[in-house]
């Protein structure tokens, strides 16, 4: 590498030597106005802080795990000769944490006590900001996640065991604070105001490496990856130990926390994310003041609404929040919500996404009244409903059991055979209406739907009947898309199809 790297500087030289003279003025001129970060850093750096959290393990049994009749000094011999490196530090023997018992830190472990029960383990190390004078600091849930201890250490070397306020793993963003006075703070920048292109930079600890900062440039906004949060992509370098850092504007303001990366090997490939800090400032002032994060919910399974079932129904662009399933007796359901709507506003604020509902009804108090706006069978409702709190997860149960369905072969021009479907069965889904498929061939299987799959409405038309959905079918125009409302499960969706010729 070095001889290379010789040879290639030498190369230079003697093409430089060979050049003819230029005026010096064309060589003076400015290659182009890159940011300088310099100023940035010095003013925002002593505000982020390292995060190391320990948990306690037991010094039961052997020794670290060695195998008999061998000790941490035979292990250490074996590693200095063929690896050339120390032993990697044992859970009975963890050092002291950095900075002493400065600033209250507490000490790791106790080494000289070979019947100590418990000692610290160091469990994860990531990043930080500081909120507020008086010691509370902003990170990511997953950074002190099952943390027994959460140690801070500032920039002047200042090491703090920190007070866990609260975390809300929804948003994967969490509060500690540690006992100190006139601490350097960060200025809250406005995240609705970032836009596409413009300069960025991370502060953190990659792998440890405390006050490390990088820069790159805003690549996307409201990047939709299954979350609830739309998050803000940029190109900065942000690997493990960055999380739970600071992503800084030119301004010096913090506009999002360094939470996430794409990876194919757990190390950075180009694309990082960041939570909003406006959505992080609303859960942190909630934790802050009990320590926990309260939403709201209308208790609805949506989906996404793609340009096919947008194009079926009339809708003028795909947009909105499609109800795959309603909680029966919940908010929602109280309101007249069906399967199949689509959500299209909240508020009078429009839902372009999915992700933007629970994000517009989580962050309405319980108890509010409030109107949603649905596009069912081609118009538009005004429905009221009543916020409730939001609950930890239900598994819903779907019924499995299933009535003998006769055996028929798929005929229609979408590619499905139905039948009627037992009153009892219906009671039991709490069915109004609906057919079952028997079977599926050509476009009914192209599109994935399945033996078992429940139609409800062809188009704007409720199906009450096998007969029914014969004769509606028979009449469809092979030229344009259908969207059939199908209930699998505990899920109901839009499936768009295209009608075969009625000939095939």
């Amino acid at each position: 590498m070095t001889t290379f790297s010789v040879r290639k500087f030498l190369a230079a030289a003697v093409v430089a030597a060979c050049l003819p003279l230029v005026p010096h003025t064309a060589s003076a001129a400015p290659a182009a106005n890159l940011p300088d970060f310099t100023d940035l850093v010095d003013k925002v750096g002593p505000a982020v802080v390292n995060i190391r959290t320990t948990t306690r393990v037991s010094n039961s049994g052997a020794r670290g795990g060695l195998p008999p009749g061998m000790d941490d000094g035979d292990m250490s011999e074996f590693f200095r000769r063929f690896f050339g490196i120390p032993l990697p530090q044992s859970p009975q023997s963890p050092g002291t944490p950095r900075g002493g018992d400065n600033g209250g830190s507490g000490s790791g472990g106790n080494q000289d006590s070979p019947d100590n029960s418990d000692s610290e383990q160091n469990s994860g190390v990531g990043s930080g900001f500081i909120l507020s004078a008086d010691g509370y600091v902003m990170t990511n849930a997953h950074v002190v996640d099952d943390a027994d201890t959460i140690y801070v250490t500032l920039t002047d070397k200042r090491e703090f065991k920190a007070k866990l306020i609260g975390v809300d793993d929804r948003t994967d963003v969490a509060v500690v604070k540690i006992s100190a006075a006139n601490l350097p703070t960060i200025t809250i920048g406005d995240s609705n105001k970032v836009r596409v292109g413009e300069w960025v930079v991370a502060i953190g600890s990659p792998f440890g490496l405390e006050n490390t900062v990088t820069a790159g440039i805003v690549s996307a906004k409201g990047r939709d990856t299954g979350d609830y949060l739309p998050f803000i992509q940029t190109d900065v370098a942000v690997n493990p130990g960055n999380s739970g850092g600071p992503l800084i504007n030119m301004q010096g303001e913090v506009i999002g926390i360094n939470s996430q990366i794409y990876s194919r090997t757990g190390g950075f490939m180009g694309i990082s994310f960041a939570i909003p800090i406006d959505e992080a400032m609303r859960v942190a002032d909630q934790l802050k003041a009990s320590g926990k994060v309260v939403r709201g919910r209308i208790a609805v399974a949506i989906g996404e609404v793609t340009k096919d079932v947008a194009d079926s129904l009339g809708l003028p662009k795909a947009q909105g929040a499609l109800v795959s399933s309603v909680e029966p007796g919940g908010p929602a359901d109280k309101a007249g919500v069906q399967p199949g709507d689509i959500i299209l506003k909240f508020n009078g604020h429009s839902v372009d996404t999915a992700t933007d509902l629970p994000r517009m009804v989580g962050d309405t108090k319980p108890g509010t009244k409030s109107t949603i706006t649905i596009w069912r069978k081609g118009q538009t409702r005004d429905l009221p409903v009543t916020i409730a709190e939001m609950q930890p997860d239900k598994t819903a149960k779907a019924d499995e059991k299933k009535a003998p369905v006769p055996k028929q072969r798929a005929t229609n021009v979408l590619g499905l055979a139905v039948s009627d479907i037992p009153a009892d069965q219906m009671k039991a889904l709490k069915l109004h209406n609906g057919v079952q498929i028997d079977a599926v061939d050509g476009p009914a299987v192209r599109v994935g739907l399945q033996k078992g799959d429940i139609v409800l409405r062809v188009g704007d038309t409720d199906i009450t009947s096998a007969k029914q959905f014969d004769d509606l079918t028979s009449h469809l125009d092979p030229q344009k898309m259908v969207a059939l409302l199908v209930r699998r499960g505990e899920n109901t969706q839009f499936v768009p199809i295209r009608p075969r010729s009625a000939q095939k």
